[in-house]
């Protein structure tokens, strides 16, 4: 994918010594919480703005996101010089907002979920004839995401499970297209919060309802409808899927914070937590993790330390 290495960074691979200690096994954060506008959805927004013709560019693009999306679409329009036009939920982190803001989107709030701001941009896409970029349901999209997996298994070719964060499946869609293509030996775990687990039911058979609420401190994958195109992939190329709490995300947050002096997101925390709270994860492999995303609400930061205390774990020194 010659194509998005040209604006997305090649984001470090690290292992945490405290980490292999805690779980058993050695542990290879894919720091995307590093990457351009702070997400890998960089990645696949680029990817799809890349593909369109210049008819298509002079329509604009129109979008929902809950902030992460927004903003590597935002940059990678402007990159092309093509207006865009994104629907965010107004309890979107400010910080979120903001970003999208300077990267020359033109900006809508609507409902307090991603969901309400998904149908707000459908209803504008039929009165302007925009071109919609889905953040996850979309061929382009998935196949852009697919870079984070070449790049870990280039940067480490001994990985033999790799856990991903998953909201509307984008991501881990992309991951297990590529991996099981070139390594299908390597195990593909999908990670989602309790909370807002859709694709996780899915993927189980436990649910095939859409949820009807959608309340998670990881908001870049809080998605109650997963995508028509992830699901059939992930059920069939995906080995496992897990769920974690709200505190066990929080807790995996404060220990990037505190250990590795990094800002990581709900989202992207949220792989961390699976093997931190799912022991058979990693106990005695190589294991990949994609720490997606690093945009933080600073102002929320005393709540996700509360939730983390909850657990009544050791702190991390």
């Amino acid at each position: 994918m010659e194509e998005v290495s040209k604006i997305a960074h090649r984001t470090p691979l690290k292992q945490s010594a405290t980490l292999n200690k805690w779980t058993g096994g050695k542990l290879y954060m894919k720091l995307e919480n590093l990457q351009r506008t702070g997400s890998f959805k960089l990645r696949g927004a680029y990817y799809k703005v890349s593909t369109l013709n210049d008819f298509e560019g002079a329509r604009g693009v129109i979008a929902a996101s809950a902030g992460n999306h927004a903003q590597g679409l935002a940059l990678s329009c402007s990159l092309r010089g093509i207006k865009s036009k994104i629907f965010m939920p107004e309890n979107a982190p400010l910080s979120k907002i903001e970003a999208v803001k300077s990267y020359g989107a033109d900006i809508v709030l609507e409902g307090d979920n991603y969901q309400a701001a998904y149908e707000a941009a459908k209803k504008e896409e039929l009165v302007n004839g925009s071109v919609f970029v889905h953040p996850f349901d979309d061929y382009d999209v998935i196949a852009g995401q697919s870079t984070v997996a070449l790049e870990m298994l280039q940067q480490n070719p001994e990985l033999k499970t790799i856990v991903v964060p998953v909201g509307g499946g984008g991501l881990l869609a992309g991951i297990a297209l590529a991996v099981k293509s070139i390594r299908p030996d390597v195990r593909v775990v999908g990670v989602q919060s309790a909370n807002v687990s859709a694709v996780y039911q899915a993927f189980t058979g436990s649910s095939k309802k859409p949820l009807s609420r959608c309340s998670s401190i990881a908001d870049g994958i809080a998605v109650v409808k997963p995508g028509e195109i992830t699901v059939p992939v992930i059920s069939k190329y995906v080995d496992e899927m897990v769920t974690v709490t709200e505190e066990q995300i929080a807790f995996a947050m404060m220990f990037m914070l505190e250990r590795e002096k990094m800002v990581v997101e709900g989202a992207g925390a949220a792989s961390l937590a699976a093997v931190l709270f799912h022991s058979q994860l990693a106990a005695g492999q190589k294991v990949g993790l994609i720490i997606s995303g690093g945009n933080v609400d600073p102002q929320k930061w005393s709540f996700y330390k509360g939730l983390a205390d909850k657990l009544n774990m050791k702190r991390i020194s």
